[in-house]
């Protein structure tokens, strides 16, 4: 496990299911629509049950780099923070700093709810194809900014592949 420690804030890298964590929120990799979709964003939106789509339908979705938070429903978690991130185009279209807003305004709105701790999926790095490496680097930056505001925040990587790479990247 990859771990970040100042005092006794921490930032956790692990292998898992965002949907199974016991965090106070998990953030979902929402498109802008918030109605759900594929990968994370679905999987959030059939464990946490019908009644999530039905607050979301009035948040009348979310823009790209922002975020907005709802309640947790039959996840483990009290609030779920939705936040569309960027497609990736090639790098040369704003993408690294949506996605770094992605994170900033996650980190935000949790702050603004009193969470302490927060779980993350690799936002944009599946169907969205932003790349990992450049993602950890974000993710990291954004993160220890936060640090201090947080008892735990978890990076929740799907695969082995993705964990290996927040775990490098935390360790630099």
């Amino acid at each position: 496990m990859g771990i970040n420690k100042i005092g006794d804030k921490m930032i956790k890298i692990i292998k898992g299911d965002i949907t199974n964590q016991e965090t106070q929120a998990i953030v979902n990799a929402a498109n802008t629509t918030l109605l759900g979709g594929g990968g994370v964003d679905g999987a959030i939106h059939r464990k946490a049950g019908k009644e999530l789509l039905e607050e979301c339908k009035k948040l009348n979705g979310c823009k790209t780099g922002e975020a907005k938070i709802t309640k947790g429903y039959n996840l483990r978690s009290e609030y779920i923070i939705h936040t569309p991130g960027p497609v990736w185009k090639g790098g040369d279209k704003g993408e690294s700093k949506l996605l770094e807003n992605s994170y900033r305004n996650s980190f935000k709105l949790a702050k603004e709810y009193n969470i302490k701790t927060i779980s993350f999926p690799s936002i944009s790095t599946g169907v969205y194809r932003f790349p990992k490496e450049l993602a950890a680097k974000i993710f990291k930056k954004v993160a220890l900014e936060f640090q201090e505001s947080f008892e735990t925040i978890y990076m929740v990587c799907f695969d082995n592949q993705t964990y290996d790479i927040y775990k490098r990247e935390m360790e630099k």
